[in-house]
Parts: C-alpha cells; sequence; structure tokens
C-alpha cells in the first residue's frame, strides 16, 4: 500500500479510541485481521421502497461486497436518503442537494478509504456524484440500470414517455378506463429507472461519459444478471482505485465535462442534464456556462435514436452497444485522453467498442440531426438562458410567434387546462409562472404542461410552452424550460401577460417577450414577490441558498 489508509486513523489510534473502535467493528462479527491493511470500501446505497427505480439495490449492493472482500477490502454499506421521483413533493429537486450533503458528510464522518456509489433515479446520480466531489475520496459509481420494456398487447411501451401520450389518448375519450388500468399494470414491468433517455437514463450514460463508471454500465437493465456481474467488477476495481490514490477530482476534469456534454448531445439526453452537471462541476470550482452546452450542440450530432425524441428503447441501446459505442462514434470531438475509473483513458476505454445495430446509434457522418439534443436559448424573456429539447421539438414549431395565454402558477394551469371553453388554438404560446427554485419551490418537474383538452380534441398534438420549471426527461413537445432569472424573483417572465406575442427562434436561439424594453421595465417595477413557502428547516435553507437554473441549483455554500 503507497499511501497511508484513510481509516487507519480511526483504527489504529493509540488509547481507549482506537480500542472502542476496533471492538465495535468486530461486534459485527468481524475477525481481528480485518485491521491488518484492508481498506475500507464504503457502499452508498441510495435503496428504498418509496423510490422503484432503485428498490433493488440491495442485491446490487451484495454484488459489490462479493468484489470487495475477493480484492482483499473491507467492504461496509451504509445508507443516504433516496429520492423516488414518483412520491416525493413537492419534488426530488428540491431534496437533492440535501440529498448530496448526507453523502458527502457520511463519507467524510466515517472510516471510509474508497466509495461504491449506487444510484438509479434521477437526482440520485447527480447527488451521489456531487456528494463525492465534494468529499474526494477514491468513488466509482454503479447505477441500477433500466426497467424492462412496458408492455400493452403487442405494443413495446417506454415508461413516461408512452404513458404521457396514452394518457392523453384518455383524456380525449379515445381510451376506455379498463384499457388504461391494462397500461397501469403493465408500463413498468420490473424495478430499475425509466427505460427511455429520460433524466435517470441521461445521468447514468454521462456518469459514464465522465469517466466515473466501469465502460458498459449505464444501459445494462436492471433485472439483468450482468449487472450484477458489473457490479462485482467494480468491487474489485474500488479496491485498486484505493491503493492508486485515483480520487473524483483527477477523474472530473474540465476536458471531462466538455466530453460529458457532447455526449449528453448525441444520446438526446434529458434537458435536465444540464442543471446537474452544471452542479458537479461547481463541486469542483469548475465554471461550466450554458454557452459551452450550445457550442458543443452545434457541433454534435444526435446519433442515438431512443424515446422521447426517437423510437427505441434502453433495452434497444444496450444490444446496439450502449455508451462506448456512442463515444467511439464521436470521438474525434471529445478529449480522449481523459482519466477514467478504470486507470485508462476514454480513448483505451472505447476504441474497440463495436456497434450491432445502426438503426439504435447511428454513425456521426450519418446522424439523426446534425445538431445535438439541447439548445441554448437567450433574449429578452430569459437573460440568463433557458433550455429546449429540439429534437423531441416539433419542427414546424422551432420558430413560431404567437399570442401567449398565462397561467399564474401550476394550480391556476391544472384548474384550467381542460376546460372546454378554454381561449386557445394551435397557435397559441401557454406561459406558466412561479414554477422555478424559489417559486414552486424547488423547481420542479411541471414544464411539460399538458396540451389543453380542447386542442387534444382538435387533433392538435403539439404548441409552444414557456416557464421557469423543469420537465421530466421522458417528456416531449416544443417545451421551453428553465427560464432565468425564474420569474418568483421577478425575471422578465413575471412581466409577461395574456395577449403579449412571444417569438421562439431556435435556429438563432432567441426568446422574445415582443413588447418595448420600456413596458416590460414598467411591469417588472410593479411586481411584488410572493411571500416565501418556508420559514424554517431545509426549506429556509434551500430557499436562502440556492442559486438560479442557469448556476446549477446548488448551494452557494456548497460550490467549491
Amino acid at each position: 500500500m503507497a499511501n497511508k489508509l484513510r481509516s487507519q486513523e480511526w483504527f489504529e489510534e493509540p488509547g481507549y479510541y482506537g480500542f472502542s473502535r476496533r471492538a465495535w467493528l468486530r461486534s459485527e462479527g468481524f475477525g481481528a485481521d480485518i485491521f491488518e491493511g484492508k481498506p475500507v470500501i464504503g457502499i452508498c446505497n441510495s435503496f428504498s421502497e418509496l423510490n422503484n427505480c432503485n428498490a433493488h439495490l440491495r442485491q446490487v449492493a451484495e454484488a459489490v461486497k462479493r468484489g470487495v472482500w475477493t480484492a482483499g477490502g473491507l467492504p461496509l454499506e451504509f445508507p443516504t436518503i433516496s429520492l423516488g421521483e414518483m412520491f416525493m413533493r413537492p419534488t426530488t429537486m428540491l431534496f437533492r442537494n440535501l440529498m448530496a450533503m448526507d453523502v458527502e458528510e457520511s463519507i467524510r464522518a466515517n472510516p471510509i478509504d474508497g466509495v461504491v456509489l449506487l444510484c438509479g433515479c434521477d437526482k440520485t446520480t447527480p447527488a451521489q456524484l456531487m456528494g463525492a466531489a465534494s468529499a474526494d475520496v477514491p468513488a466509482i459509481v454503479v447505477t441500477g440500470g433500466p426497467m424492462l420494456a412496458g408492455q400493452w398487447r403487442t405494443r413495446r411501451l417506454g415508461a413516461g414517455t408512452d404513458g404521457r401520450k396514452l394518457f392523453d389518448l384518455f383524456r380525449a375519450g379515445k381510451l376506455s378506463e379498463e384499457e388504461l388500468d391494462e397500461i397501469e399494470g403493465g408500463i413498468a414491468r420490473s424495478t430499475g429507472h425509466c427505460t427511455v433517455m429520460g433524466t435517470a437514463s441521461t445521468m447514468a450514460c454521462l456518469a459514464e461519459a465522465l469517466g466515473m463508471t466501469l465502460p458498459g454500465c449505464a444501459a445494462i437493465p436492471a433485472p439483468d444478471a450482468r449487472r450484477l456481474a458489473l457490479a462485482e467488477m467494480t468491487g474489485r476495481r474500488i479496491v485498486e482505485m484505493v491503493r492508486e490514490d485515483l480520487r473524483p477530482s483527477r477523474i472530473l476534469t474540465p476536458a471531462a465535462f466538455d466530453n460529458a456534454v457532447a455526449v449528453d448531445m448525441a444520446i438526446g439526453g434529458s434537458t435536465n442534464a444540464v442543471i446537474h452537471l452544471i452542479a458537479i462541476a461547481g463541486r469542483l470550482g469548475l465554471e461550466l456556462p450554458l454557452d459551452a452546452f450550445d457550442g458543443i450542440s452545434r457541433r454534435t450530432p444526435w446519433i442515438v435514436n431512443l424515446k422521447p425524441s426517437g423510437e427505441f428503447l434502453m433495452e434497444d441501446f444496450f444490444a446496439a452497444g450502449g455508451v462506448p459505442v456512442v463515444m467511439r462514434e464521436i470521438l474525434g470531438l471529445l478529449d480522449g485522453g481523459c482519466l477514467t475509473v478504470t486507470g485508462r483513458s476514454v480513448r483505451e476505454n472505447v476504441e474497440s467498442a463495436v456497434c450491432h445495430d445502426r438503426t439504435v446509434i447511428r454513425t456521426a457522418d450519418q446522424p439523426l440531426t446534425a445538431e445535438g439534443g439541447t439548445v441554448i436559448l437567450c433574449g429578452n424573456l430569459a437573460p440568463n438562458g433557458a433550455v429546449l429539447k429540439q429534437t423531441a421539438a416539433s419542427p414546424h414549431l422551432l420558430r413560431h410567434r404567437g399570442r401567449a395565454y398565462v397561467f399564474e402558477n401550476v394550480r391556476e394551469m391544472r384548474a384550467q387546462i381542460d376546460r372546454e371553453d378554454l381561449p386557445v388554438d394551435k397557435d397559441t404560446v401557454l406561459v406558466m409562472k412561479s414554477c422555478g427554485p424559489k417559486g414552486a419551490p424547488g423547481f420542479p418537474e411541471w414544464g411539460h404542461i399538458p396540451m389543453p383538452k380542447v386542442l387534444l380534441k382538435q387533433g392538435v398534438e403539439d404548441m409552444v410552452r414557456v416557464s421557469d420549471a423543469r420537465m421530466s426527461g421522458t417528456s416531449f413537445g416544443t417545451v421551453v424550460l428553465h427560464v432565468a432569472p425564474e420569474s418568483a424573483i421577478g425575471g422578465p417572465l413575471a412581466a409577461v401577460r395574456t395577449g403579449d406575442e412571444v417569438l421562439l427562434d431556435v435556429e438563432k436561439r432567441r426568446l422574445e417577450l415582443c413588447l418595448p424594453e420600456e413596458e416590460i421595465a414598467r411591469r417588472l417595477a410593479e411586481f411584488t414577490p410572493p411571500p416565501p413557502h418556508y420559514d424554517r428547516g431545509y426549506g429556509k435553507l434551500f430557499l436562502d441558498h440556492v442559486t438560479q437554473a442557469h448556476l446549477g441549483c446548488d448551494f452557494d455554500f456548497l460550490r467549491s
């Protein structure tokens, strides 16, 4: 062992406390030989039965332990809070930073020489990466993997994406309650995260692209035995990483983040990746401006044909070759020299990857589109930026000017969206306020404003929607998100009124409120911020310290 183990500070301390710590660990049934130079490997497990995406991670943890024991380490599993996207109110994003703090402090406070991060659901992967980056002990990620493809009669379903489409058919009276019940029983057939290129799949892919997982980790289906085999390999590898003192700060470099952004664009990843990558980078003192995302998007082709932008599912992506194939296809756009958890470079990891299905992963010279999935918009309505997933938008709406119909908050939207007399048409721009980090609170996934019922019945399937919210990565449509600064703190979105004209021009990356600047300023001068949602506890901490969307929505005191 080249370096003294961190855990030895706990167990080799002379006097009573060294003795008592060894005794307390031996109370779990370990022999005295566990203190003879074995690195302690923490297994940071976000298992929870309130989080179906992560409900299988106990079994994954056991596989990691096998690997750690085989390599001569001592595996000790510990829990952190788990963020279940479907169940937590008002949104898991309110608690991402809390989980990151939990991970960081659990690593820092305990006798851990290296850590394996077990995650899956949307916010659990970035939260663990943020915490591990701040703690900076050797760390490696094992994501939980996508669930099996859903099934309804003869139709394969992607949880989230197809669920929204089918529920809209139900709202429009085109599906019966019995048919909806059949779909409910078959759309999510196993544990694991959504099997489309939603936020969970995207963040699993980006953890791999950053170099923080073993190659091929992201796409293996959750119930597949090969995920357990990879978990065991990861357990072996983390022991070696401790001996090499290979820390996140050596892997998560500026070039690694540029690589991850490029992969995000190539896979047509979730818009939420923008926020999470900025937050992870901020923990290392690295700036990752929105301009970088847009610049990389302009030169990176979209090549992965997965829902919600395309037609296939994560099982198909895995069979086609997964992230290593994507990185090999765009290797000329990446920094192939970046170090990864394997101890080898990106180029060494992916240069032999072989694609097995070109209908799922295209070549870089025959892409689905020449540009990447996400674009960054600016303009007088979003001076600090906004995002749009152009690969999931309607081409005819990418340049659009229409009159706004404004919802002041999500409650107003939900109360009105199914009105038969809602005064909207296919050219209307739906605008929703008070859905940002402070306004909602917590920056929830409310941005995929449902199509008004009156338009669904007319056969209208998409319209421009604008808000300061996020949306699920499984969502689709011409939806502008993350408008910053948010309306609740007096951003320009607060000035929009029903009847105002809004211009979206994706090619020129513009989002404009078509009013004179003096009128916008006059309206904002009259704006009164809403009262805070919390006056105590974690909620107050969040409101007092959360940054805006373009800065990653981390706490200001946690950015390095």
